[in-house]
């Protein structure tokens, strides 16, 4: 991986950390061969980029970078309730929860393809100028660039970068009509789910005349594909219908695509795989450290956040060798550790033991009585 030393180092400490990730902590870690703050001034130094982190990661694609890949857009919010607020840790609605959460929001284009998934792009969602809100009556941050805007960058740059994609996922808060256009006009595919109160047209005339109806009220069964328009969208696009359960309720899942040559089964598949994008998340989250660090400038968060990435995009490449998961692994190297402390303290009580029952102890002992 194309990093220097000290980055390559603090990512494989991510790795094995198992609390808060700190420059001390590392320091010590490695004997002191980097002081704590040389290792702070490292990462204060450069800002890291979605542009290294394609760097880091272009080797490892290499090697599954085909036409049978997906590209996988999604954003998250990591709650940052004490931290100061910045142009970085600022107020974002969270889909997940339905409100806003105090915290860094990130936006990620993750590749997937052959058991692999890596991420190849990501844009940290700042929120760098202030307007006055005067419902409010107050100030408040905004972002000078829209997330759609971002959404749009990554998957130009990841045609740059010359990714292979059969298709481009995303959830229903990126299936707008400018992303479909934006997307179409490259020659790409998509696949992605509509609202159930969109509004759609069952005909290209009707679409004319702006007979619109919701896509809940459509008759179209599970197992079937309708050819639908949408407002402002001049090519036809294919829809299906997904139920599944969500406990004893009945979840209806509405999914469209440009690529008219697929079938329900294609479509539904292909789809399936933006969940990776969720397990990347998790991942980065539980197990490298991404919310557990004191960092407090913009700089050593956003580098931070970066070499957690990275730290993710290793384990990823090495559990290909243990064809197991990121939490077995981390368990793993957990388990080893704790026997390595485990056998210290043995030591350790074993050098007491020999110490209390020395003659020089005794005498020791009572002289002090």
């Amino acid at each position: 991986m194309n990093l220097a030393p000290i980055y390559d180092l603090y990512s494989d400490y991510l790795i094995v950390n198992q609390g808060q990730a700190t420059a001390t902590s590392l320091s010590d870690l490695l004997e002191n061969k980097y002081s704590h703050d040389k290792i702070t001034r490292a990462l204060s130094k450069e800002l890291m980029t979605s542009k290294n982190l394609w760097k880091v990661v272009k080797p490892q694609i290499k090697q599954i970078n085909n036409k049978e890949g997906v590209l996988i857009l999604d954003d998250t919010v990591e709650e940052k309730p004490h931290m100061q607020q910045n142009e970085l840790v600022s107020w974002h609605y969270d889909h997940v929860t339905g409100r806003h959460i105090k915290g860094i929001n990130q936006l990620t284009a993750l590749y997937h393809n052959k058991h692999v998934s890596l991420p190849v792009g990501y844009a940290l969602i700042e929120k760098d100028t202030v307007v006055f809100d005067k419902k409010k009556n107050k100030d408040k941050r905004v972002a000078s660039i829209c997330k759609h805007t971002l959404f749009r960058n990554l998957i130009k740059n990841s045609i740059a970068n010359q990714l292979k994609f059969k298709y481009i996922l995303a959830d229903k808060w990126f299936a707008s009509v400018d992303n479909f256009n934006f997307i179409d006009s490259l020659g790409q595919h998509f696949i992605m789910p509509l609202k159930n109160n969109r509004k759609v047209a069952t005909s290209k005339e009707n679409q004319q005349k702006g007979s619109y109806q919701s896509v809940e009220s459509l008759v179209i069964e599970e197992n079937q594909t309708l050819q639908v328009y949408l407002e402002d969208v001049e090519f036809p696009l294919l829809l299906t219908k997904q139920l599944f359960k969500n406990g004893d309720a009945e979840v209806v899942f509405y999914l469209v695509t440009n690529d008219l040559t697929a079938d329900v089964t294609e479509i539904n598949t292909q789809y399936q795989k933006r969940w990776q994008v969720e397990t990347f998340y998790k991942s980065v989250k539980s197990n490298f450290c991404y919310a557990n660090s004191p960092t407090y400038t913009l700089k050593t968060q956003n580098n931070h956040l970066f070499l957690s990435m990275v730290a993710f995009a290793k384990m990823e490449m090495l559990k290909t060798v243990q064809n197991t998961n990121h939490f077995a692994m981390k368990r793993m190297l957990n388990a080893n550790a704790l026997k390595a402390s485990w056998k210290e303290l043995k030591k350790l009580k074993e050098e007491y033991k020999a110490l209390t029952i020395s003659p020089k102890y005794t005498r020791m002992k009572k002289s002090a009585a």
